[in-house]
């Protein structure tokens, strides 16, 4: 099934980029963590991230990022 996603941003940690999306046409909101591998200069692939530490790691990095602006529920 084809699903559409929100960017909202991309998060640097370890020499490594992670993209963060939120489902467009969701009602429960939550957000998908994906591994950005560049290809070459024009193209990336973007990875499921299998090790739970490194999501919540990220995940935590996006929350203090935006601590501001968004409300999160744990």
């Amino acid at each position: 099934n084809d699903q559409n996603f929100e960017y909202l941003d991309v998060i640097e940690y370890q020499g490594k980029e992670y993209l963060i999306l939120m489902p467009a046409e969701e009602e429960e909101t939550h957000i998908v963590i994906l591994e950005i591998e560049p290809v070459d200069e024009e193209n990336e692939n973007y990875l499921s991230i299998d090790d739970e530490d490194m999501l919540n790691t990220v995940y935590g990095l996006f929350k203090e990022k935006y601590k501001d602006i968004l409300t999160f529920e744990d």
